[in-house]
């Protein structure tokens, strides 16, 4: 199967796009982020695919770049979210906002995308937190984000498999409390100590 087209668009629609390869030219729906992604008409562009077949129709899916593929591709996962209603979510909100709302649990921010009520959003946070392919922190997605001062403990929680989210509201909770409490005497690396296992507690929960 195809990873990519490349060729010159002919003509941009509302979550369409017309590429035309070597005289052939290919309808491609594609979220409306990505079309805003792609050069004008006459220019030639390039489209991560994704072939939707079934017995009585094709579709062929496209996206500016690899993550977006990739981030449509999970939503798949969600049930009762399509492909159609994966490219209408897309076309609301970008990559970047998706996959940290996602992250995040924030169900408010999901419920203001056209097409998303409470319990798909709701049906979203539980196929999709913590299990994105790629995540807002993807190059792709990168935005700027506070670094723990106790980075190195949320890693070690992480190396054993637990979600990275989770770790660092776990970790900052309880580091919130450990501050309130007589620790002021303890080095940092008795204070991490006592924070992980603080936290392996919680989390196996």
């Amino acid at each position: 199967m195809f990873n990519s087209l490349s060729g010159t668009v002919t003509a941009k629609f509302p979550q369409t796009v017309y590429l035309d390869i070597n005289g052939i030219e290919w309808d491609i729906a594609v979220p409306d982020t990505s079309l805003d992604a792609l050069p004008p008409v006459g220019s030639t562009a390039r489209l991560y695919t994704w072939l939707y077949h079934r017995e009585d129709s094709m579709r062929l899916f496209g996206f500016a770049t690899a993550e977006d593929r990739s981030l449509f591709l999970d939503l798949l996962k969600v049930d009762g979210v399509g492909a159609r209603g994966a490219l209408k979510i897309m076309s609301s909100i970008s990559g970047e906002q998706l996959a940290r709302a996602l992250e995040d649990g924030d169900v408010a921010r999901l419920e203001k995308v056209p097409g998303v009520g409470k319990k798909t959003a709701q049906k979203m946070l539980l196929a999709l937190k913590g299990k994105l392919s790629l995540t807002a922190d993807t190059p792709a997605y990168a935005v700027s984000r506070p670094v723990s001062p106790w980075e190195d403990v949320i890693v070690a929680l992480v190396n054993m498999g637990y979600d990275k989210r989770t770790c660092e509201e776990t970790v900052a909770r309880i580091s919130a409390s450990l501050s309130s409490e007589q620790n002021s005497g303890k080095d940092r690396a008795a204070l991490e100590e006592l924070l992980f296992r603080r936290a392996i507690v919680e989390l196996a929960q």
